[in-house]
Formats: structure tokens, sequence, C-alpha cells
């Protein structure tokens, strides 16, 4: 921490979102994540979520020694891909899945609730924390865990077309962390939040630039301000058009634009008299009115 304070940087999270994927993979999905684990594991399911979990303990000691409070990570997914229910769900599928989850995350929100960090889940698609919805469903598993918190990242609620901002009035207390990275959700004639398996540029739903998509940051920042996150604002940058450095340039002032100063002082607090009750009842018309009762 001493040679980053040095070169004048400041360390503002840590992350295991590849690790964490890998806590909960459904079989269908082997092959594909298997590239997110080392040599050793891969082939080995169990193996490798051993590894995941081993690497998600030792991410809480290193935040804590780092002095970082939040931690961000991916839930994984045991039940992502009987997301649209067709075929039809078999009862109790949802509920033996998240059951699950719950008992292999238990373990690791209990090691960052020792080290002192809160875990931030990123709330995206193919993890079965997608939404408030799924958030809450899992949230009950762990028995309202104190640890078990939120990666605010609009961008994706965007593409599934959620509130984002009704979002953080229902669960700012939850929110521990913000990526600030932009989306656009354009639907045609030919396909909707689905994308017909096309790639991002084509995509209905797609990334952009700080500013470039329709993100309203404005009153994104204004809630956070209101609620009283205190947060890093973390630029994320995954456009399919823009370049990366041109992202970098204009996404760092972009933020710096819309951090609000938050005001020491109410607007109007010139107006105020101080608290007096006589006042207040005159005020009310209870004085005359209990002096009138008096006289009679």
């Amino acid at each position: 921490m001493e040679t980053l304070a040095a070169s004048g940087v400041q360390l503002t999270e840590l992350s295991t979102h590849l690790q964490g994927q890998l806590v909960a993979v459904h079989p269908a999905y082997d092959a594909a994540f298997d590239g997110f684990a080392p040599d050793s594991v891969r082939g080995n399911p169990v193996a490798r979520q051993s590894w995941a979990v081993e690497q998600l303990l030792f991410a809480a000691k290193a935040s804590a020694n780092l002095g970082v409070k939040a931690h961000a990570t991916f839930s994984g997914a045991l039940a992502w891909p009987y997301i649209y229910p067709w075929p039809q769900r078999p009862p109790g599928l949802i509920e033996t899945a998240f059951e699950e989850l719950a008992k292999r995350w238990r373990p690791i929100l209990d090691a960052f609730d020792a080290a002192g960090v809160d875990l931030c889940f990123e709330l995206h698609p193919g993890e079965d924390l997608h939404d408030g919805v799924t958030f809450d469903r899992f949230l009950e598993s762990v028995d309202g865990h104190k640890r078990c918190n939120i990666l605010f990242d609009p961008s994706h609620f965007v593409l599934q077309q959620l509130d984002y901002l009704t979002f953080l009035d229902i669960y700012h207390s939850r929110v521990k962390m913000l990526h600030v990275k932009d989306a656009e959700f354009r639907p045609t004639g030919r396909q909707g939040v689905y994308g017909g398996y096309q790639p991002w540029v084509q995509r209905a739903g797609r990334f952009r630039s700080l500013g470039d998509g329709q993100v309203d940051f404005h009153s994104i920042f204004s809630e956070l301000a209101q609620y009283g996150f205190d947060g890093w604002a973390v630029l994320e940058w995954e456009c399919c058009l823009k370049s990366s450095e041109q992202g970098a340039r204009e996404g760092a002032p972009f933020i710096k634009r819309h951090i609000i100063e938050i005001a020491e002082r109410a607007f109007d607090d010139f107006a105020k008299s101080g608290a007096d009750e006589e006042a207040n009842r005159r005020m009310l018309g209870l004085a005359a009115r209990k002096e009138s009762k008096h006289a009679g």
C-alpha cells in the first residue's frame, strides 16, 4: 500500500468474478468455464469448485490486509439454463438450486464477515443472481447475511429492461459498490432482449462508452447521494464501437462531472427560527383554543 501511495494510486477494490463463477457451474457450461481455472483442476468440476472456494477465502483475507472494505464477485449459476420456463420447470427445481447455492456461499460469506469485508455480487446475466428477485431469494436463503451485498451496474439492467432507479430505492442499503458503465437498448422488428445470437455490434442491447448510451447517470448519482453511498465510482468500459483509450479519456472526466458534493446544510437554513413549542402551538391555533377553554 505504501508503494501505491507513493505513486499517487489508491486501491479501490479486489475482484473474484471468474472464481465466483466457478463456485457454481451447471454441467452444460463445464467446458466453457474450464478456461477460467488453472490446468490442474480442469476437467474435474469438484476440484475446480474447491479451488474457486479457496480463492474466495484468500480474497477475504487479502481484502482485509489491503484495507479494502468491499469485494466484487459473481454468484455462479446452477439454474440459469432454466431461466425461461420452457420446457416447464418441475416443482422445486429453482428452490433446490438456490438452497445449494446458499450452501456453497454461506462459508464464504462468513469468511468475509470475519475479515470485516462486504461481499458484493454483481447482478449479471449468466448468474443465478441477476436481478432483484433472484437477489431476494438468495438473501433469504442465507438468512439475510449482513455481508451479502450488491455491486450496482446499471448497464446490465438496461439490457434486461429493469428500472434501475427504482432498484436503488429498494436495495440502496445493500449497494456497497458501483460500476459506472453505459448501455443502450434499441429493439427492432427483428430482435429484442434475447438478441438473436447476434454479435455485440448488432445486438439490440449493447454496452457503450460513458455518455454514448441511455443510462441516466444524473439521476443515479443523485439517488446515491441521497442514500449516503460512500463507495468508489469505478469506470468500467465494454463498448463494442469506441476504443478503450478514448473511453478512458472521456470516462474519467464524465464521472468527475457527475459526482455530487454533499451539502453541509439545508439550502433554507437561513429561515430557521429555532424550536419554540409555544410558538408552534400559536401557529397551529392551539394556544388560543386552550385559552378560550379556560376562559369559559
